[in-house]
């Protein structure tokens, strides 16, 4: 009986070995075939690949399921091998298995007559759709698997067709290799089930919040450039606060969530850079990456002070201001230090430099508010220029007002610009020419004042609106407020401290509610 079985194995793998080279042609083929006709617009598809059955494979399976008692010769097994020829479809998550299936279904959609399935533009290829899918494995575990038809000169050659997401590929690996190649382990071992159990439960969970993260991504036009470039940014802060983080922990014993520096820093990269076009953003991305492998080598020390190279110089009067308040800050508080220190490792290069671009980075997003190119229809250019200088300066004030470093964070940026969109709508409205702006302008400054000071919940002195009262009382804006506003700001005197919402809210104008 020895002799009969390897008779019958040697004869197996010869013709195999004499047939090997057609089959992997064949093997390609419809591999193609798949991949060009059938997957071609299939949005979860990733790869398919192709094998035949190698000689090693062959006469295991022939040992293991005993062939040599089943078929009288190598020819009978060829014919009912199933998977002589193996095709594995790639797709990205668990859930677009069924998709993809729901494809082959619509497209093999003709019954021929021996009860598989074959699309009139290629009657060579046909696959079994008959039985249940996905199919229940012996280990109870669930795998789309079809079995197929290939003709070609009157021959037919049988090939398997899988549909296999990237966790369950994985999944796969794993129970090759240690069950079905390894007879040591049993499959009716109890324990055994319950930790490959165990595994496949867990990957079936990473599959899950890998598409929940990749919905969430491609919730609005993915394709939109200014999606993508805020996925990118999201991405960098991610690594790096993870990065920095890690080693706060081990320099300082402490671990703070500074994810907000971490969102301005990348916005600053991004937008500090004036990049316009797709492709500049992609440099800009590759060497922000190639940066942050740099520092993920290097040592930080959070415990030392920061140092310049060079005495930090400023053109205007918004950069002096601002800058002072940077430089008197960032060695005596901590997030200061935190945020700078952060911002000047990823510039990496001169420190004086790094702080006069990033106040120019921060002077610009205010500067370049889309409201101020409305001016243009009432305003001269100069006179523009001194109501931008107006504002400007307030907004300088008012973060010399704050001291917190939340007034440089991303959202809080947005809030600044939000209001002083809001004050340009209000002198454009009030203002027929730049004389009757002059009358006003301290009314605006003290509006867009108050308005700053409420974003950040500042507190302001009671003797500080004796400015914003005397300027109300002057002009004929009086009639546009509340009597309850000037009652409330007669009584100020008797309060310490003033919230400027409170202010704020007393007032009729909706700009100067600022809501």
């Amino acid at each position: 009986m020895a002799l009969e079985m390897f008779r019958f194995i040697d004869e197996a793998l010869n013709t195999l070995e004499d047939n090997f080279e057609s089959l992997y042609e064949i093997s390609k083929e419809l591999s193609e075939f798949f991949e060009d006709q059938v997957l071609e617009h299939s949005e979860g598809y990733i790869n398919i690949n192709s094998r035949v059955k190698t000689p090693n494979s062959l006469k295991e399976k022939i040992l293991r399921y005993s062939y040599y008692n089943l078929y009288k010769d190598s020819i009978e097994l060829f014919k009912n091998l199933s998977d002589l020829i193996g095709l594995r479809i790639e797709c990205r998550f668990i859930e677009d298995e069924a998709l993809i299936y729901n494809i082959l279904t619509r497209y093999f959609n003709e019954l021929d007559k021996d009860g598989f399935y074959y699309n009139k533009n290629n009657r060579s290829i046909s696959l079994d759709l008959n039985g249940k899918q996905p199919e229940k494995q012996k280990n109870g575990f669930k795998i789309y698997k079809i079995d197929g038809k290939y003709k070609k000169n009157n021959k037919v050659i049988n090939f398997e067709l899988q549909i296999k997401a990237l966790v369950n590929i994985f999944w796969g690996e794993i129970e090759h290799k240690i069950i079905y190649k390894n007879y040591n382990y049993m499959l009716g071992d109890g324990f055994l089930k319950d930790i490959m159990g165990s595994i496949k439960n867990n990957l079936s969970m990473i599959d899950h919040q890998l598409l929940i993260i990749y919905n969430q991504f491609n919730k609005s036009n993915t394709t939109n450039p200014v999606i993508r470039k805020a996925q990118s940014e999201s991405l960098l802060s991610k690594i790096i606060y993870d990065m920095f983080s890690t080693r706060m922990k081990s320099s300082i014993g402490v671990d703070i969530d500074f994810k907000r520096p971490c969102d301005t820093i990348m916005s600053y990269i991004f937008r500090g850079n004036n990049i316009e076009k797709m492709d500049e953003y992609g440099d800009t991305l590759v060497k922000a990456f190639s940066r942050l492998n740099e520092i993920n080598k290097e040592y930080i020390d959070f415990n030392s002070i920061i140092e310049f190279e060079r005495r930090v110089e400023f053109n205007d009067e918004f950069s002096n201001m601002v800058g002072e308040l940077f430089l008197e800050s960032i060695n005596k508080e901590f997030l200061w230090n935190l945020f700078f220190r952060i911002l000047f490792i990823v510039e990496k290069g001169d420190n004086s430099k790094a702080l006069e671009k990033f106040i120019e980075f921060l002077r610009e997003r205010f500067i370049k508010n889309p409201e101020f190119l409305k001016m243009g229809s009432r305003f001269k250019e100069e006179e523009i220029s001194i109501i931008k200088n107006d504002v400007m300066r307030i907004i300088a004030v008012s973060f010399k007002t704050i001291k917190s470093i939340d007034i440089i964070y991303e959202e809080n940026i947005d809030k600044i610009n939000e209001a002083l969109s809001k004050i340009i709508e209000l002198i454009m409205e009030e203002n027929k020419d730049y004389n009757e702006y002059i009358v006003y302008r301290d009314i605006y400054n003290y509006l867009l004042y108050l308005k700053l000071l409420s974003i950040f919940n500042c507190k302001l002195d009671s003797n500080n609106l004796e400015a914003l009262i005397w300027s109300i009382n002057k002009t004929h804006m009086k009639d546009d407020l509340n009597d309850n506003l000037l009652k409330y700001l007669d009584h100020m005197s008797l309060l310490s401290k003033i919230k400027p919402q409170d202010i704020l809210s007393l007032l009729n104008h909706d700009h100067f509610t600022m809501d």
